[in-house]
């Protein structure tokens, strides 16, 4: 007796039409034809069974904030950090517990399970830190929350970060984070990337630096985050963030670099839907968009994980917790449009951000804990181009989120009474 049985799924690896069994909250069965009864049984009708979405890099404790204290009227990274400093005095625990609360529902809905935030923790109070230990707590039932703590006006550049930044990790903050292009030197943002995978190296603890998120070319820290990850024998745990200074560089320096990241088993985590709206605000025309060249780092075989960064804050107004979005954006301007790039495009919202995380227990594989998606298309292209209504949304077991599917109804002579965007899937030959 199974607790749920979904019957003729399509999983992103191409299987069609298997049954999907899950029982004391793990898949239990995954084939065709799976025999026995279920509290529980679901047709999936040939649509696609997905392990859920993930962020692997977004900024929790800004989340829903837009219009505090006053709006980013230009739209502007710059007059969004302003904004951020101006906000960050008025903080309360309560009011950032709330926002995150909020947004984490929205991310439910969205099949949006785990999540990698970082925290600001330049703010001697670190008020957002204990807000945000105290939401992961809470939303452990529902979403794998990850905290780095975040420099954000850098380590050095704020004389109170490295201890702000030991203390959260103290305190039971997760990654260790830094921001080396910020700070007032190349020479400094050098040696706070020494600093920082020293600390990561002592603790055990992975890194994720925000990373040349910059138009300039020279802009290269990601040498010194690849050098410093093998000398301290932190391969693999180790992420570098926006890398937007790498859509500005020569080639020639490009193919020095990527085999030093793939050497370093770095994982690269461009934001989409932030890169290409805040980067290139100098230019005129060429206009460059920023985001870095993730078809030329899939190639050098290095992890790519696409982030949302930002949703309704300072530095964005827009936003609606979907990874589908974002990987949607991805495919329009790196140019992915090839049937492989699509699909390593769906893999960067899903099994390349668990990799970018550590996160071992995922995907649909029998044993694996049943955290997954239905969602109202065929295939992981067609999930990408409907950005795709999660029609049920499965944590360890249970359905936590259920949306109806998204169909128009037409009153047009002639012509059928429903149209349902999900039955224009391509039919090859």
């Amino acid at each position: 007796m199974f607790d749920i049985l979904i019957r003729n799924a399509n999983l992103p690896d191409g299987r069609e039409g298997v049954d999907v069994a899950i029982s004391g909250g793990r898949f239990e069965a995954i084939a065709r034809g799976v025999e026995g009864e279920a509290a529980r049984v679901v047709d999936a009708g040939g649509r696609l069974l997905s392990p859920h979405f993930i962020d692997p890099h977004f900024h929790m404790d800004a989340t829903l904030s837009l219009g505090m204290p006053r709006l980013n009227r230009s739209g502007t990274l710059l007059e969004g950090i302003a904004l951020w400093g101006e906000l960050k005095p008025l903080l309360t625990h309560d009011a950032v517990i709330e926002r995150a609360l909020r947004y984490c529902d929205l991310a439910v809905s969205q099949g949006l399970l785990s999540i990698r935030s970082h925290v600001d923790v330049c703010d001697d109070r670190l008020l957002a830190v204990e807000a945000l230990v105290d939401v992961r707590e809470r939303i452990k039932p529902y979403i794998d929350l990850q905290l780095v703590a975040f420099p954000q006006d850098g380590l050095y550049r704020s004389p109170t970060a490295e201890k702000n930044l030991l203390r959260a990790l103290d305190m039971g903050v997760d990654v260790v984070g830094g921001i080396p292009h910020f700070e007032r030197t190349m020479q400094d943002g050098a040696r706070s990337v020494t600093r920082l995978c020293e600390i990561a190296a002592e603790r055990g603890l992975r890194v994720d630096f925000h990373c040349d998120e910059t138009d300039d070319p020279m802009s290269r820290h990601i040498e010194t985050v690849a050098a410093e990850t093998v000398r301290l024998g932190l391969q693999g745990r180790v992420a570098g963030s926006h890398l937007t200074s790498m859509h500005s560089m020569d080639n020639y320096y490009v193919s020095k670099l990527l085999p030093l990241m793939a050497e370093a088993e770095i994982h690269a985590i461009p934001n989409p839907l932030i890169n290409i709206t805040l980067q290139g605000r100098h230019d005129t025309y060429p206009k460059r968009r920023g985001m870095t060249r993730v078809p030329e780092l899939l190639a050098q075989g290095i992890n790519v994980a696409f982030g949302q960064d930002c949703c309704m804050d300072p530095w964005y107004s827009l936003g609606a917790a979907d990874m589908l979005e974002v990987a949607n954006m991805a495919v329009h301007v790196g140019q992915m449009t090839s049937l492989d790039a699509m699909r390593q495009a769906y893999d960067a919202i899903t099994v390349n951000s668990a990799k970018a995380m550590g996160l071992d227990d995922y995907g649909v594989a029998e044993g694996k804990s049943a955290n997954c998606v239905l969602l109202q298309a065929r295939d992981p292209i067609e999930a990408i181009r409907l950005k795709a209504t999660r029609l049920m949304v499965f944590r360890q077991g249970k359905i936590i989120s259920e949306t109806l599917p998204r169909i128009a109804k037409l009153g047009l002579e002639g012509r059928p009474g429903r149209v349902d965007a999900a039955d224009y899937a391509p039919v090859e030959g």
